[in-house]
């Protein structure tokens, strides 16, 4: 009996010695979470059997528990290396089947798709096309465009002016663009048209014959659109016609062969104060065609290409699952886990969420396995080896002396 019980007991301090040896193998491993051996007695239980004066029988392994405590936050230089600060996991498609990883080391294919070293298929939330948010009903690969960002054509230019007060009409009653003594002030915004062209758009200010009353003329690339445009005043300077501060101009037909080009101007911010000429927008909401400049992903994990027009075009945001006992999740190597009954339902949502941490891009999460404490388990692990096998030496000593007795 005193055989199988030291036996035991060699076991364990083996399969701690295994754990722990494979603990330190990982020290360097992005995103590893060290295992806990974990043991239990064994002892012998009978309908029949005298608790009382039962011995145990030895010692069992009774399961390797992942330790799932934060590891550091290493930076780095590439945009798609991420680390999870808090709780969560990656979602990861293996051909289809859904696996969970920390390990944010990240890459493209030759297809674009975003994978890790093992080739599984980083999973976002897909943008809703035509519309502000993400499909958290469903999950997509992410994969990046590397496509041009389509251009937009101007349809709205928006003034911010201040047109003074003691202003006179100017000294040539007709207006003509090249002649500045037909006008009082002038200022010009690109514009673009349906297919990213760019074009000038000028618009001149002509203070009237009537007490708050100015005419404003507009121009693209030179050529007059819809004639002059009547802005009126109030007493206290604030913008009385139109009444909406809405100009709608005649369309503007370009000469790259894009569809025309049609103009409203918006001057509800316009005002008539003082004796000082002042712009405080001249902006217009188109834009042209726009080359991939990078990837940016926030810390709640919104995917962004950004391009050379300004615009940011969302991919996609990323989805991570957690589970009510990860520590039941089945290991599937290279730092990636399974769904099993015992880790619970797969919870799904995205960074920055209740019960989920944060995305921290450029960054990885390294592993949590401290090596001095390691080093000590080690050194336990090989004393507890020693004193099973010593045992196994007395009671061979002990059989010995009955087996010697005359």
């Amino acid at each position: 009996m005193s055989f199988s019980i030291a036996l035991s007991g060699l076991k364990a301090a083996s399969a701690d010695l295994g754990v722990t040896a494979n603990n330190i193998a990982n020290a360097n491993t992005t995103g590893f979470k060290q295992s806990r051996a974990e043991f239990a007695e064994l002892f012998p239980v009978s309908s029949y059997g005298v608790a009382a004066n039962a011995t145990g029988a030895g010692t069992r392994l009774a399961r390797v528990a992942q330790q799932f405590q934060q590891g550091a936050i290493n930076f780095t230089n590439n945009s798609l290396d991420l680390a999870l600060s808090g709780e969560g996991f990656f979602t990861l498609s293996d051909n289809g089947a859904m696996v969970y990883s920390r390990a944010g080391a990240f890459g493209t294919d030759r297809n674009g798709y975003v994978v890790n070293a093992a080739g599984q298929r980083l999973q976002v939330f897909p943008p809703i096309a035509g519309a502000q948010g993400f499909d958290t009903a469903r999950l997509a690969d992410l994969q990046l465009t590397t496509g041009d960002n389509p251009p937009r054509a101007s349809t709205r230019l928006t003034a911010a002016v201040n047109l003074p007060a003691s202003a006179q009409p100017p000294a040539n009653g007709s207006f003509d663009a090249g002649d500045p003594t037909s006008y009082n002030f002038t200022r010009s915004v690109t514009v673009y048209d349906s297919l990213g062209a760019a074009h000038t758009a000028s618009l001149f200010f002509v203070k009237g014959a009537s007490p708050n009353e100015w005419n404003v003329h507009a121009q693209i690339d030179g050529s007059d659109v819809g004639g002059a445009n009547a802005l009126t005043f109030t007493d206290s300077g604030t913008l009385l016609t139109p009444a909406n501060g809405e100009i709608t101009l005649p369309g503007f037909a370009p000469t790259t062969g894009a569809a025309d080009l049609n103009l409203t101007l918006n001057f509800a911010a316009a005002t008539q104060f003082g004796d000082d000429f002042g712009l405080a927008e001249l902006s217009q909401d188109g834009y042209a065609t726009g080359r991939l400049t990078g990837i940016e992903i926030t810390q709640d994990g919104i995917v962004q290409a950004r391009y050379t027009n300004g615009q940011a075009t969302p991919l996609g945001r990323i989805a991570l699952a957690n589970f009510p006992n990860p520590q039941g999740l089945q290991r599937l190597g290279d730092n990636a886990w399974g769904e099993t009954f015992a880790a619970g339902p797969v919870l799904r949502g995205a960074a920055g969420e209740t019960d989920f941490g944060l995305i921290q891009a450029g960054a990885l999460e390294g592993s949590n396995v401290d090596l001095t404490e390691q080093l000590v388990n080690m050194i336990t692990a090989q004393r507890n080896f020693q004193a099973n096998a010593q045992m196994i030496s007395t009671t061979d000593q002990i059989t010995q002396t009955v087996i010697n007795i005359r």
